[in-house]
């Protein structure tokens, strides 16, 4: 017997069911799935953090090199990373706004975990420079001009200060939050940069100005290694972090006519929506849909879960009884 199709909005979020087959089939079959709305779209924060730190990048390289300072020059290359990463989660963002097609049924979504990954591996890439050329500065140290590296420090402390103050309001999205980090650990860069240059123009001691360089790069590493994580767990479809995989099972079986659940599975489908997969053994099944729609819209209200397919079972397989 064919599946049967019926569209329609529900909780302010797209849903469509599957009507149950026959009882006479091999297994009776309810599917409803919803979703969050799309993603919030960053585009004019993105394309402002990223004009706006393109031309910081030329202008504290320049006076880093000009001046000797090696700790102007790393913060100059860490900064050129997060405008990469601005980039990439930009892409990654609207891509996972594109509609999904024959080939890429989900879309593509999870572009965005595969962006905050590589802003992870880019941050990583950036700290290697950064520890190369201190190191290498050590050996062959200047006389850094501490009053204009607290200046055009002073002036990335404005800038990715501003540019973080767009992203705040999406840190329930790992890609947002990602870019989000990226600024705010370069406004705190800069700030330690400043001290750095009013250290040197008060004592004279050049090696400061590496020291700090090093400190830079801890701090990177730092950040570098939650996100890196997070978006490796995603990356290999783990339960998120915010979601109780025991929790979700319980409420599960504590739906009225549920005798047993199996086969449950959640996984991230973005860094902002997360998909549900479970078996219910109801050897009662209801009848209509209204038990599968107030079922997702339970799961998305306690749990975020916004994609939730249920197969119904009846708690024998027909087949086995000479179907």
């Amino acid at each position: 017997m064919g599946i049967g199709h019926d569209h329609f909005g529900h909780s302010g979020h797209h849903a469509h069911r599957a009507h149950a087959a026959a009882p006479t089939d091999c297994h009776g079959l309810h599917d409803r799935h919803g979703h969050h709305h799309a993603p919030v779209d960053f585009g004019n924060a993105f394309l402002i953090g990223i004009g706006l730190n393109i031309a910081f990048v030329v202008v504290e390289a320049v006076f880093g090199l000009l001046y000797g300072s090696m700790a102007l020059v790393a913060d100059a290359g860490h900064n050129l990373s997060d405008v990469l990463a601005l980039i990439l989660a930009w892409g990654a963002s609207v891509a996972a706004r594109r509609a999904p097609s024959e080939r890429y049924t989900y879309g593509f979504k999870s572009s965005t975990i595969l962006a905050a990954l590589a802003n992870a591996l880019l941050l990583a890439v950036a700290i290697g420079a950064i520890l190369f050329e201190t190191a290498h500065r050590l050996f062959e140290p200047s006389e850094p001009q501490g009053m204009i590296i607290a200046i055009v420090a002073g002036v990335g402390i404005a800038i990715n200060a501003g540019t973080a103050m767009l992203f705040m309001r999406g840190q329930e999205d790992l890609n947002i939050r990602g870019a989000y980090l990226h600024m705010a650990a370069d406004a705190a860069v800069s700030a330690g940069v400043v001290v750095a240059g009013l250290a040197i123009m008060f004592t004279g001691f050049w090696w400061i100005d590496p020291l700090v360089s090093f400190a830079i790069a801890a701090m990177i590493a730092w950040a570098t290694w939650g996100l890196a994580k997070d978006s490796l767990k995603m990356g290999l479809l783990a339960v998120p972090a915010s979601i109780d995989v025991a929790e979700v099972r319980a409420h599960l079986a504590s739906l009225k006519g549920v005798n047993a659940v199996h086969d449950l599975h959640i996984w991230p489908m973005s860094t902002t929506e997360t998909a549900l997969t479970a078996h219910l053994e109801m050897p009662g099944a209801p009848d209509t849909d209204a038990f599968l729609r107030d079922l997702a819209d339970g799961l998305l209200a306690r749990f975020g879960i916004g994609h939730a397919t249920i197969q119904i079972e009846r708690g024998t397989d027909p087949c086995k009884a000479g179907c």
